[in-house]
């Protein structure tokens, strides 16, 4: 059974920055697509960024040129950088990995969707303030 972990959220001021990073293990397919959301609350949950084996990533436009989604395939990790961070990027942040079944599908564009993520982690909280 696939787990992923995250760590890394924390109370920042605007403008501050702070790393996520999801360990994922039980992983044994060697291909993968992995992705970050967010869940405010009394909003839906959002897709932020993702990235594949490939390493082909996808950032929502609400943080694009803020954040980063990178991956150590060693340590079977994956990272999100933000930086600028503002009050709306508060959240709980969730990271997700790829149902097999639709390895095909994100293989060019990782998706934002998360219809197609089947393992989720248990959330990091980020909390921005003004």
């Amino acid at each position: 059974q696939v787990q992923l972990v995250e760590s890394g959220g924390g109370s920042v001021q605007s403008g501050g920055s702070l790393r996520l990073s999801c360990e994922a293990s039980a992983f044994t397919y060697t291909w993968y697509s992995m992705a970050w959301f967010r869940h405010a609350p009394g909003q839906e949950r959002e897709g932020v960024s993702a990235i594949n084996s490939d390493d082909n990533t996808n950032y929502a436009d609400s943080v694009q040129g803020r954040f980063t989604i990178s991956q150590d395939n060693a340590k079977n990790t994956v990272y999100l950088q933000m930086n600028s961070l503002k009050p709306e990027d508060t959240a709980m942040y969730y990271c997700a990995a790829v149902a097999p079944r639709y390895f095909m599908a994100v293989r060019r564009t990782p998706s934002l969707s998360e219809d197609v993520y089947a393992y989720w982690g248990q959330g990091t909280q980020v909390t921005v303030s003004s």
